[in-house]
């Protein structure tokens, strides 16, 4: 520290140390957004961006794409990204939507995100959705109204989400809504507001299953967007790392966030919703949670497995719309 701060204020070596530090900058920058790939542009240069991951679990796209092209307002772009492959199935589906695919060599959900936002210029409002999340009616316009609500409030949002079904802040919300907490705690654990592998909201597919409405206790995603889109309005921040699956953000706060790192070297899945979500909490920019919204999440990985099978035997509890692609 002290050989360092000497050089950078002295008068001869000052010049050199800044050149330097300058250099490294700009080779950072440069990494963050160079990639090997294809990018189809579709783009109607509009103000609102969909950006969709996708590309490791094709078994959901006839039920996930089947949504977002029934929900998606027309004037929106949509760039559907794959990272690490190329998808002839993606690539189908936004032919036949007039959608733009990018696709990457690299595997870093970082580098393709990044890539991703600058590949549109002129989007201010940006939704990012993971392949396994269903978005349900009015998703979209319910959470951008959401968000310029809270902007002109007490908080300085970091991104907004809505209320997601399997999730450790937002699954709370959803039985105290329907006083389903003690019959949570009865068939499972307590059911405490956390995030984390040793939840059973994260591990359990028994869990998973009963948020999805397996034994009609907790109703189905769209009854319960139906019922939370009918209340007032209301959005509430996020006390915890919460999971970036289904998020709307401003390309301003992505410039001051400064895009995901980008190391190559090990897999990067996680580590965007680390960084975000420590940016977010390091700038005082919370997590805000839209409660008049609620979207469907899959699984996560441990409880992946066992889902599918559930997925198969109940299409009604997730499919939405008719065939994609041809």
């Amino acid at each position: 520290m002290f050989i360092r701060d000497a050089l950078k204020n002295n008068k001869v070596t000052g010049v050199l140390y800044k050149g330097l530090k300058q250099f490294r900058d700009n080779k950072r920058k440069r990494k963050k957004y160079r990639y090997h790939g294809s990018f189809q542009d579709r783009s109607k240069g509009a103000d609102k961006l969909v950006i969709i991951l996708a590309g490791y679990k094709p078994f959901l796209y006839d039920s996930v794409f089947g949504r977002i092209i029934q929900f998606v307002p027309k004037d929106y772009d949509v760039c559907v990204v794959s990272s690490g492959l190329y998808s002839e199935k993606l690539d189908c589906i936004c032919k036949g939507n007039n959608w733009s695919y990018l696709s990457t060599k690299e595997n870093n959900v970082g580098l393709v995100q990044n890539v991703a936002v600058s590949l549109h210029k002129h989007a201010k409002y940006i939704f990012k959705l993971d392949e396994d999340i269903f978005v349900t009616k009015g998703f979209f316009d319910t959470l951008y109204q959401a968000l310029i609500r809270t902007k002109k409030s007490d908080y300085n949002p970091g991104f907004i989400a809505p209320l997601i079904n399997i999730n450790g802040f937002t699954y709370r919300v959803i039985l105290d809504e329907y006083g389903l907490v003690k019959e949570y705690e009865n068939r499972f654990e307590k059911s405490i507001i956390a995030a984390g592998q040793d939840r059973m909201i994260q591990n359990s597919s028994e869990v998973a299953k009963f948020m999805w409405g397996d034994g009609g206790v907790v109703p189905h995603i769209d009854e319960l967007n139906d019922h939370f889109m009918k209340k007032d309005k209301k959005v509430i921040p996020c006390p915890i790392r919460f999971s970036i699956g289904a998020i709307l953000f401003e390309r301003s706060m992505f410039k001051k966030f400064g895009g995901y790192s980008v190391n190559l070297t090990y897999n990067s899945l996680g580590k965007d919703e680390e960084e975000l979500c420590s940016y977010c909490l390091l700038q005082s920019r919370p997590a805000m949670i839209c409660c008049n919204s609620v979207v469907g999440h899959f699984s996560f990985g441990s409880q992946t497995e066992e889902m599918k099978d559930y997925y198969n035997n109940n299409p009604d509890s997730f499919k939405i719309g008719s065939e994609i692609c041809n």
